[in-house]
């Protein structure tokens, strides 16, 4: 990831570089991200939502449902639901939408976030089992 610089942006504050950078969107997704419709916050700078303004940006939109993936199920997404959930929001995670490392004496980082996911989430979801709860 870093060699690649997946997440590399010169600055936060503006999308110059943005485009192909490693940082931009995955194309097949960019009709559901640019729709007009769907909030991209400001980058979260260790692992929660407690230093951007994911909390506000759904408050203001009188959002109190979410549902969580990502890349990093153990740190990122894990933090992210915990501190959603201590926010007071219904949180479901996306347990096929997300991954983690192996370590070799540690252990499997994605196999212990869903077990944590499972203590904690109001919903542990399969992709297709959320997709069709949208849908409904």
């Amino acid at each position: 990831m870093l060699d690649d610089r997946e997440f590399f942006r010169p600055s936060a504050l503006t999308v110059e570089g943005f485009v192909n950078s490693g940082a931009d969107w995955l194309e097949r997704y960019k009709p559901y991200i640019e729709d007009g419709e769907t909030i991209v916050v400001s980058p979260h700078k260790v692992w929660g939502p407690q230093t951007n303004d994911l909390v506000l940006q759904l408050r203001k939109r009188r959002i109190n449902k979410v549902i969580l993936a990502g890349m990093l199920a153990n740190l990122c997404v894990e933090s992210h639901l915990r501190e959603l959930l201590e926010q007071g929001f219904e949180v479901a995670v996306v347990k096929d939408a997300t991954a983690a490392p192996r370590h070799p004496t540690i252990g499997d980082g994605y196999q212990a976030a869903v077990i944590n996911y499972g203590f904690l989430a109001n919903a542990v979801l399969t992709t297709d089992e959320a997709v069709e709860m949208m849908g409904s």
